[in-house]
C-alpha cells in the first residue's frame, strides 16, 4: 500500500510553533516512528507554505497512490481551488487536523475540504496522522 502524506502551511515548524497546541515533536521524528511502525506500507511525505504546490503534488500523485493523509492547515478554511483539486483526483483523502479546530477560533470552524474527503480527524495531536493510516489499512481491497 501506497499513502501520501500531505502537510500544508506553517506545518513545517512542528516542534518549534505553538507548543502548547502542536506539541514538541517535529513531523520528520513522528514520520519516522510510522515508517517503523508500517514497515508494509509505502509512506511518502510532501510538505509545502504553497497552495499552488500542494495542488500540483495533489494531481501529480492523486491518481496512482492508495490514499492521502492531508493537513492543509490555514487553506483548509480558505481555499475553494484545494477542494476542487480533492474532487479532480481518484484517490482518497483524509483530513487530519493536529487541533481540535472546532475548539478554537471561530473562523477555523468551516472546512471547504471535508465535504470532499472520506472523513476527517482532528484534535487528537499526530496521532490523527496514525489514525487515517489504519483507516486506509482496513479497508476493503
Amino acid at each position: 500500500m501506497k499513502l501520501l502524506i500531505i502537510n500544508g502551511p506553517n506545518l513545517n515548524l512542528l516542534g518549534v510553533r505553538e507548543k502548547s497546541i502542536y506539541g514538541s515533536e517535529s513531523f520528520e521524528n513522528y514520520l519516522e516512528k510510522l515508517k517503523t511502525r508500517y514497515p508494509d506500507v509505502d509512506l511518502a511525505y510532501f510538505q509545502s507554505n504553497i497552495e499552488g504546490e500542494l495542488i500540483n503534488k495533489l494531481h501529480q500523485e492523486g491518481f496512482s497512490v492508495d490514499g492521502i493523509i492531508l493537513n492543509a492547515g490555514g487553506y483548509t478554511h480558505t481555499s475553494i481551488a484545494l477542494a476542487d483539486a480533492i474532487s479532480a483526483i481518484t484517490s482518497p483523502v483524509m483530513e487530519v487536523h493536529i487541533s481540535n479546530i472546532y475548539a478554537r477560533e471561530s473562523f477555523r470552524h468551516h472546512s471547504y475540504l471535508s465535504s470532499r474527503c472520506k472523513g476527517v480527524i482532528c484534535g487528537l495531536g499526530m496521532e490523527g496522522y496514525r489514525l487515517a493510516i489504519e483507516y486506509f489499512l482496513n479497508q476493503p481491497k
